[in-house]
């Protein structure tokens, strides 16, 4: 039976949403043993409400051995006790809807857990049994089977194959204790529209997909032919990411989310060759959003900005699917340390991404200005391939440290039990405590960008952007309703011509009718 949906219908709700990824263990600890949990989140849901998203997007919180940060599924069905209970799960969906926020939940199809009940199974069973055809089980190459069955490589580091003790060998492009599903077989497909109804019975409002471009391998898995292949993510078509074949499989997703009420929504983690090939998941009648990587991956230069903005527009159009716009997430270095240029440039890119049209994804904690930690010393990392010898760099950590919501030290109010990582001892002033009220603030300016970006008609809708002639290092366009927004990626003051009158800066200033100077990495948000 379908629970009731509270959230008050919207046409198209999720084309111009602004959703907060919320990372369950970092986020607030409910218990105090250190770790973020459910209990945590659903107490500070208030919050998100009064900083004005639309939706929460909460990372995996499934039963998992958390190899790898809970990206490594046992029960699809359970929630790790680490972080609760499936009451605790019903709770925070039931309070987020009577908030008038929507609940993304992390699907995780490309692989699970080696703990999880077919993995084991099949293990036990060995060669030959029903339950190994449900991932990609080989026999090795060699004289003996001694040698991994193609030359795939983890994205974790080392071959994409583990050897079991009766030598057949299973493939995982990221952890060892991370089989990939083999996504042929029909009762993979089976159980995952089961999972899907799980959960939309429970509830939730929409699916973020891990890897979406990883669940289908090319026939026959060929050999790559050189060990390059970390270097091509992203820049061409491998034979273990972005098959055509995975479009069947949202085709028929799409189906299920389209029983429930309420414009239940799937968003894609899809790295894929071009903006053109991300477009082919979000297609009419396959999933709802796509991650711009191409905008994520953007350093602080004009021409570039506006490159990837023309392109991602561009790119979706055909498809009639909004651009999503994304500067910080939990697997990559902070937005404030990332771009460079201090507060002042992360400040200013947030206003860059809120004026632009469709949905704009916030990660927890940049709305403190928080920047990267990246002095964490090597014997509390937990990112599983900081551990390897190659692969993707190991420093995810910094980004994950534990919000500060008040206090003058350490846990800052995350909970009585100090915080699983350890969290710098100067962040008194970047609180929530310290910087509600304050209009100086990053926090109060997200509040206040954000409010305006509700208020204002059509500021997230469509996609129009109207580029206004600019000098050398500044963006300027037009937005429907009338607003201009003004960003000046230089490191030198730039004037212009006022084009109204300011509704928002990244910085305190003043402005006059008539000629203008925009300091250095600063946006305005202006009123015609």
């Amino acid at each position: 039976m379908t629970s009731q949906h509270n959230v008050t219908p919207a046409t198209d709700w999720w084309r111009d949403a602004v959703i907060y990824q919320v990372y369950p263990r970092s986020f607030a600890d409910a218990n105090g043993d250190g770790m973020g949990d459910l209990a945590g989140v659903r107490s500070r849901l208030p919050y998100l409400r009064d900083l004005g998203v639309d939706a929460v997007w909460l990372s995996p919180f499934y039963a998992s051995p958390q190899a790898d940060a809970g990206y490594d599924v046992a029960d699809y069905r359970a929630i790790d006790p680490m972080f609760g209970t499936l009451p605790d799960a019903e709770a925070v969906i039931r309070d987020a809807h009577a908030l008038d926020l929507r609940i993304i939940v992390d699907l995780v199809p490309n692989h699970c857990s080696d703990q999880h009940e077919w993995f084991r199974r099949g293990l036990a069973e060995g060669p030959g049994s029903v339950l190994r055809e449900r991932f990609h089980f080989r026999k090795g190459r060699g004289q003996n089977g001694e040698e991994p069955p193609n030359d795939w490589e983890s994205l974790f580091g080392g071959p994409a194959w583990t050897r079991v003790p009766d030598g057949e060998w299973y493939l995982h492009l990221f952890a060892p204790e991370q089989p990939d599903f083999n996504w042929d077989h029909p009762a993979v497909q089976d159980e995952f529209r089961s999972i899907l109804r799980f959960w939309l019975d429970l509830g939730v409002d929409g699916f973020r997909v891990d890897v979406a471009h990883g669940l289908v391998k090319a026939p026959g898995l060929p050999d790559m032919g050189h060990g390059e292949q970390l270097k091509l993510l992203g820049n061409q078509v491998l034979p273990f990411f972005d098959q055509d074949g995975v479009h069947d499989i949202y085709r028929s997703w799409r189906t299920v989310l389209d029983e429930y009420p309420g414009e239940r929504i799937a968003v894609a983690e899809a790295w894929a060759p071009t903006a053109e090939r991300t477009s082919l998941y979000v297609r009419p009648d396959e999933l709802h959003q796509a991650f711009n990587f191409h905008y994520l991956n953007t350093g602080w230069d004009a021409a570039a900005l506006r490159e990837a903005i023309d392109s991602s527009l561009d790119a979706m159009r055909p498809v009639a699917a909004p651009t999503t716009w994304v500067l910080s997430n939990h697997d990559v270095v902070r937005h404030r340390t990332r771009l460079g240029g201090g507060l002042d440039r992360a400040r200013a890119a947030t206003l860059l991404m809120l004026a632009l049209p469709g949905s704009a994804y916030l990660y927890q904690g940049e709305e403190l200005g928080l920047p990267e930690v990246t002095d964490l010393p090597d014997e509390v990392r937990q990112d599983p391939s900081f551990f390897r010898d190659s692969g993707q760099e190991g420093l995810r950590d910094g980004c994950r440290v534990p919000l500060p919501w008040s206090g003058e030290a350490p846990p800052y109010g995350f909970g009585d039990g100090g915080s699983w990582l350890p969290q710098p001892g100067d962040w008194a002033a970047l609180t929530v405590e310290a910087q509600t009220g304050d209009p100086d603030s990053t926090l109060e300016l997200y509040r206040t960008a954000l409010a305006l970006r509700r208020r204002l008609p059509g500021l997230g809708a469509g996609d129009a952007v109207e580029w206004l002639d600019a000098p050398d290092g500044v963006l300027a366009f037009r937005r429907p309703g009338g607003l201009i927004c003004t960003v000046n990626t230089t490191k030198t003051p730039a004037p212009l011509p006022a084009p109204g009158r300011i509704l928002l800066a990244s910085r305190q200033l003043d402005a006059a009718a008539g000629d203008f100077t925009l300091p250095a990495d600063t946006a305005v948000w202006w009123e015609e």
